[in-house]
């Protein structure tokens, strides 16, 4: 439909070159529901074509006969030109030849003039908009998961590229601080110096890099809930089917939080799914936001959660609810109470959550339902880094350390600056080779320094079969692969001891004594 037309009204082009049948389709209309249709007719099929094209019309009606020409060469040309107007063709003979080729080149329906009535006429009419409108919407759909397809391959890529490239800038950065620390002349220091800057733009490349595999730039903006909500749930209810019913309360004069909208919508979607997937029957899902002053009583019995002003985004559903034992695991990356999936859906929200600076809770009752609520900082409230950095009085050590990484570059230099600060260091280049030292030697390993990614056997699945040997062992994480990869592993890294590569001898001598202290994760 055009601006200039009232949105409740249907275009109607029909394309009759005889006069008696052009009244006899306008009363009909007419007399079906004709307030409800805005009727244009031309005469001929270079004119119905030309008319049909224009994008300005919901449906067509047109006539098989037409002059020279007939309805399906016209449904036939319209296809190919790529216009998706649905068509109705017409007929003053039933003729099952006639139907079936119609149906061939692409009509949505095809009625004999002597037989219809008013109601089949505007039955007809409005199957054919209804169907077209659904057709529309799942190729938007349809391209939009080619598009990502198509991005997340391309993500995959730049991830794995990202990966290797930090492991070298973490040997390139790692050995150059190393000369850094030595006694140069002021000539070789400054060479030393070049090497750093250029090496830490490098690191900040890589880092755009990996946010792009992560499939989104992202884009913190200041801004209003409201209406992240509101264009979020415009969305949702074709995803969460017709059986569950929303009901969305928002609250007035919110301040703005400063997000990424894309990773909002992301949780919004995620619970919604996760509430609807608890109501096999059906239910109903309510979707409040407000605003609320969590105090010290509460940041006290929540250690992650500041105090300040926040602004909330709340979900209820009217499902199934959740027993305790499954609402202390829910976040945990690959818990799943669901047949199918991955577990992840819960565990993204978490991560996003908690990279907003924000907090959620959930309650849950068996057979009653779920609330979850998710708190974002205002824009006023000061919210530092809720983990607040540890200086231990000394980086020196003289623990033990496994080191498990599969780039010899990395494992060489990793080794070397952990042995100069005193500590013992055990070097695996894969989780077999680990497994077998852990198994021979007669120290008591403290640290298990592992990298995440590895082939055979990841630093998540080495964790869990070490710790068996070695369960007094504290654990360190490392990884140059964005953090959706290391969910993917079993690794949630906002909960778990982690290290990003690249990092310098100094970054990574103060975490090793952080963990190794229990001040850190």
């Amino acid at each position: 439909m055009t601006a200039a037309r009232e949105a409740v009204r249907t275009a109607v082009l029909l394309v009759e070159d005889d006069d008696e049948d052009y009244l006899l389709t306008r009363d009909l209309l007419t007399g079906s529901a004709g307030d409800r249709y805005e009727l244009h007719r031309v005469s001929d099929f270079e004119d119905g074509l030309a008319e049909a094209q224009k994008g300005t019309y919901d449906v067509c009606l047109v006539d098989y006969r037409l002059g020279s020409r007939d309805g399906i060469e016209l449904v036939r040309e319209l296809a190919a030109a790529g216009c998706d107007v649905p068509v109705i063709l017409l007929t003053g003979q039933g003729d099952f030849a006639v139907d079936l080729a119609a149906g061939e080149a692409g009509a949505h329906d095809y009625l004999v003039k002597g037989e219809m009535t008013p109601g089949m006429l505007e039955r007809a009419l409005r199957y054919a908009v209804q169907t077209q409108a659904h057709v529309r919407e799942l190729r938007k759909q349809e391209e939009g998961l080619r598009q990502a397809q198509r991005m997340e391959a391309v993500g995959r890529l730049a991830g794995g590229v990202a990966h290797d490239f930090n492991n070298l800038l973490l040997v390139i950065q790692g050995y150059n601080s190393l000369l850094l620390s030595a006694e140069l002349d002021d000539r070789l220091r400054e060479h030393a110096a070049q090497v750093d800057r250029a090496a830490t733009q490098a690191a900040d490349l890589t880092q755009q890099l990996l946010a792009y595999s992560r499939q989104q730039i992202l884009q913190v903006e200041t801004t209003d809930l409201n209406r992240i909500v509101e264009d979020t749930l415009r969305m949702l209810q074709r995803l969460i089917g017709e059986d569950v019913e929303v009901h969305a309360t928002y609250g007035e004069g919110l301040p703005p939080v400063v997000v990424d909208r894309g990773q909002v919508s992301q949780v919004i979607l995620n619970l919604a799914i996760n509430a609807r997937d608890a109501m096999p029957g059906g239910g109903v899902l309510a979707v409040r936001t407000y605003h609320a002053q969590l105090d010290e009583a509460y940041s006290d019995a929540h250690p992650d959660v500041a105090p300040g002003q926040y602004v909330v985004l709340e979900l209820t559903d009217t499902g199934q609810g959740m027993d305790e034992s499954t609402r202390r695991r829910i976040f945990d990356p690959y818990f799943t109470t669901k047949e199918t999936g991955n577990g992840l859906g819960l565990a993204t929200v978490y991560g996003i959550v908690r990279q907003s600076n924000g907090h959620i809770s959930l309650y849950s009752e068996l057979g009653i339902g779920t609330t979850f609520k998710v708190y974002l900082p205002c824009e006023t409230t000061t919210v530092g880094p809720l983990p607040t950095s540890y200086e231990p009085d000394s980086l020196e050590g003289h623990e033990t350390v496994l080191v498990v990484e599969d780039a010899e570059a990395v494992r060489n230099l990793v080794t070397r600056v952990l042995e100069s600060f005193g500590y013992t260091v055990l070097a695996a280049e894969n989780g077999a080779k680990a497994l077998e030292l852990a198994k021979s030697t007669e120290r008591s390993i403290d640290l298990i320094f592992t990298d995440v990614v590895m082939p055979g056997m990841n630093g998540r699945e080495l964790v869990e079969e070490i710790e068996v040997l070695q369960p007094q062992a504290r654990i360190l994480f490392s990884s140059g692969y964005p953090a959706d990869t290391i969910v993917r592993q079993g690794i949630a890294a906002a909960r778990v001891a982690f290290i990003q590569k690249p990092y310098v001898a100094m970054d990574l001598a103060q975490k090793v004594r952080a963990v190794l202290d229990g001040q850190a994760l």
